[in-house]
């Protein structure tokens, strides 16, 4: 059984405009999957849906089987969860914060609570509006991880944080959490947190899912293919082609990502379109993403 399902999910904040428009995929156990997309999406909305803060106008979405919304509790107990706007009561101490939590869950372990929060040195008997931002953070992390949740959703969690701070946070989370098969689901603006700890990429773009892929696929799999400009018609039947995945028109050529390893593509783009000569070339994720969904992040 997959851990999580969104099938054809539709949500809208303004009538007729649709934040996502039919967006599905799911996450099989054990998987590590980077969800991206540029501001706007999608991301967070679909999170929210999967952890049963808001609803769906059009589709389902499924967590172990459930109704995130109907088995909110059941789902709960079960889901590690971070998010970059997450705010945590400002008037009490970490350790408090901490007991509340482990009140909450039935698998809390103590040892790797006391562990991370002595491997983040966070002061327990400080009270939370005291705290940094990161270290606000790691707290909300440490409560999240700190029952063995069979799925972790982080929401941007490292957001705002300086690169050591983040990577020290990603990598503690995932790689605890990931060690003992948990599945995990987080989204991130910096390509290479994600290229560093996820196995799969879910690409989200105008309410859909643009790319769904595994990154060693990703990788060897696909490519940027640099496409003169000038031949009249020629765009519109690339962008109709099974294998265009998408692109955007710049100065020197159309920068054309397609479903192809750079060895396979210049022969399809010769066979199918005539074009001989394109430079076609593996592509990195993050050029990747701006090619396909524009500069903005």
């Amino acid at each position: 059984m997959n851990v999580v399902e969104f099938e054809n999910i539709h949500r809208a904040y303004q009538v007729g405009k649709d934040v996502l428009d039919g967006a599905s995929f799911s996450i099989s156990p054990g998987e590590v999957v980077g969800l991206l997309g540029k501001n706007g999406a999608g991301k967070t909305t679909l999170i929210r849906i999967a952890m049963g803060l808001i609803e769906a106008q059009q589709g389902s979405a499924r967590v172990f089987g459930l109704d995130p919304r109907e088995d909110a509790v059941e789902v709960k107990r079960r889901v590690g969860y971070v998010s970059e706007d997450q705010i945590l009561p400002s008037y009490l101490t970490v350790a408090r914060v901490v007991e509340l939590h482990r009140q909450l869950f039935p698998r809390w372990d103590d040892t790797m609570a006391a562990g991370l929060l002595e491997r983040f040195h966070l002061p327990s008997h400080s009270k939370v509006k005291t705290l940094s931002k990161g270290q606000a953070r790691q707290v909300a992390l440490v409560c999240a991880v700190a029952h063995r949740p069979e799925l972790l959703i982080l929401d941007e969690p490292a957001g705002g944080l300086d690169p050591a701070a983040r990577r020290e946070f990603l990598e503690t989370s995932i790689q605890l959490l990931n060690e003992e098969g948990s599945t995990i689901l987080f989204s991130s603006h910096h390509m290479p947190d994600v290229e560093r700890v996820a196995g799969r990429v879910v690409m989200l773009h105008e309410g859909r899912v643009l790319v769904d892929s595994e990154l060693d696929e990703l990788r060897e799999g696909y490519c940027l293919a640099l496409v003169p400009h000038g031949t009249d018609g020629i765009r519109d039947r690339i962008e109709r082609s099974e294998a265009f995945v998408g692109g955007r028109s710049r100065p020197e050529a159309l920068h054309a990502i397609f479903r192809l390893s750079s060895e396979h593509c210049q022969a399809y783009l010769a066979r199918e379109f005539g074009i001989e000569g394109a430079r076609c070339t593996k592509v990195p994720l993050e050029e990747m993403f701006i090619d396909l969904v524009g500069e903005g992040s």
